[in-house]
């Protein structure tokens, strides 16, 4: 008779959460997420067999907690999936755009493959498997009891991280013998605006707490709507353009409150009824989430002023959906916001406004996030004095502003604070999500805060009965300069998206003259001869 816990992602990473419970002859994972990044690993691969598991428990909806749900699908999985009401919605847009970006890269390695006589590349998983994805979720209020199998219960609690996100209390009975574990999922930070701060638990046997800034505090005054105002009414009264790279779902709908609540004050005087360009189709649909039915989900504050209409909707908003009227904003002198993703400038639309608009001194380029170590949004913030996109060397003129302490991630004093709510304090606590560092780093604090604590390392299996370790888990082996510097340096990534932007040109070129095609499909043809080794 046991119950045991084994960890599979985010131990000694900051992504692919994905924890496995078993009791009662019965395995729950919490969360499955997607790896990214240098902690990427061997996303095609579970480590176990999928059609054993009976449920699954998900914190919230990002893709590094929920990011291989459809291949867990695609490969056998046939049980329920028990979120929150919100995350259950915002899932629905973030794995269906996850499918499509699979399928995107599944194909152009295709095109590239086909060449050089290499197999076919399958995408992780598709469209069709996000929906079959979909069809297994339930979603479920705060507070509300649900019992997942016979001997496992679970209750959702705010963790204040992301509209819908949750703590996972989470009961397991064998026989005789009960046990409480609370996951954590990503512990949001303090005063943040729409989202109420994370709720306290007060209980438990066992605690897997996230510890993304667990050796760090958070900088920055607290007065965000004010500084941001600033920034903007100065940089519109140059006549330039404010360029906000951000992560399409929490972030960007964050800004517009802030926004909102600017224009209602009259804080930016240059310009009063400034324009504001949400550049991001899954951000736009993210938006019109969060600005549905959020009873249960906000705070008072937040509660107050959507009796006086929708949160994130106000005059001089743009929600832009094309490719065509994206292209169009850098075609328009007037001076305006633009938000775009990908908040650190990897990929996606931000891209475009940056190359036309970093070249221009009276422009600004805000971050509002943590900038990962090889990024284009961390060059820039290192001050880098140009950049190389789409073929261009691109000079940096614009002011580049880091915007400090707006962050979703409570920090080591917040992460620290809330762990020592429970009374008495928890048999043991697992310290995950977080780089090996940092999480040996918050291991260690707790510990010193009279808190037993380690952080576990991948496939470790902990006994949650005999409240013992039973199998050892393995670090990961270090990987090769080689596969180290992909990580670290964009230019493949870049190279990638202009690739994909010439097969756009190709398209855009249907209709034209044979000469011009001739000379245009000679030149490509001549490129590739050069480059194909």
């Amino acid at each position: 008779m046991w119950v045991k816990l084994t960890f599979y992602g985010a131990a000694k990473a900051v992504t692919g959460s994905c924890h496995c419970l078993e009791c009662g002859g019965k395995r729950i994972l919490v969360d499955c997420g997607l790896q990214q990044g240098k902690d990427e690993w061997n996303n095609g691969e579970l480590e176990f067999r999928a059609g054993s598991i009976d449920c699954v428990i998900v914190t919230h909806a990002h893709i590094d907690h929920t990011g291989r749900l459809p291949l867990l699908v695609k490969q056998g999985f046939r049980g329920s999936i028990v979120c929150t009401r919100l995350t259950a919605q915002l899932m629905s847009i973030m794995l269906r755009d996850s499918a499509h970006i699979q399928e995107s890269d599944a194909k152009w390695k295709n095109q590239k493959g086909r060449r050089a006589g290499r197999p076919v590349v399958e995408p992780l998983y598709t469209l069709a498997d996000a929906e079959a994805t979909m069809e297994l979720v339930r979603g479920y209020e705060y507070g509300q009891d649900i019992q997942l199998t016979e001997g496992v219960r679970v209750r959702f609690t705010d963790a204040g991280h992301l509209l819908g996100s949750a703590c996972a209390e989470v009961w397991l009975t064998e026989g005789d013998e009960t046990r409480k574990v609370v996951f954590t999922g990503d512990l949001g930070n303090v005063n943040q605006p729409i989202i109420r701060d994370p709720q306290p638990l007060y209980e438990t046997d066992y605690l897997v707490t996230e510890s993304t800034y667990g050796d760090r505090l958070h900088e920055g005054t607290g007065e965000y709507t004010q500084e941001l105002a600033r920034v903007i009414d100065a940089t519109l009264a140059r006549g330039g353009n404010v360029i906000i790279p951000s992560f399409a779902v929490g972030r960007t709908q964050e800004l517009l409150y802030f926004m909102r609540e600017m224009k209602e004050k009259g804080l930016v005087k240059s310009d009063p009824d400034f324009t504001v360009c949400v550049d991001s189709p899954l951000a736009n649909e993210a938006t019109r989430i969060f600005s549905g039915d959020l009873r249960g989900y906000l705070d008072e504050e937040a509660i107050e002023r959507i009796k006086g209409g929708a949160l994130f909707l106000f005059q001089g908003l743009e929600l832009i959906e094309s490719s065509e009227e994206s292209r169009a904003l850098n075609e328009d002198p007037k001076p305006k916001v633009i938000i775009s993703a990908s908040g650190m400038c990897d990929a996606g639309r931000i891209r475009h406004h940056l190359k036309h608009n970093l070249w221009r001194k009276e422009c600004a380029v805000v971050f509002v996030g943590y900038q990962a170590e090889g990024t284009l949004g961390r060059l820039l913030l290192d001050g880098a004095a140009s950049v190389r996109m789409f073929g261009e060397e691109i000079a940096v003129r614009a002011r580049i502003i880091n915007f400090k302490g707006l962050s979703s991630h409570a920090d080591r004093n917040h992460l620290l604070s809330w762990a020592k709510n429970f009374a008495p304090a928890p048999r043991h606590t697992f310290v995950v999500h977080g780089e090996a560092r940092v999480a040996e780093t918050y291991a260690q604090t707790l510990r010193e805060n009279r808190l037993d604590a380690h952080a576990p390392d991948p496939g470790e299996v902990y006994d949650l009965l005999a409240d013992r370790m039973v199998k050892a888990g393995e670090p990961r082996p270090e990987k090769s300069a080689r596969e180290m510097e992909l990580y670290a340096s964009p230019a493949f990534r870049r190279l990638e998206d202009v690739a994909q932007k010439l097969l756009e040109t190709v398209q855009h070129n249907r209709g034209g003259t044979n000469k011009d095609l001739t000379k245009f499909a000679d030149q490509l043809a001549a490129l590739i001869e050069k480059w194909d080794r």
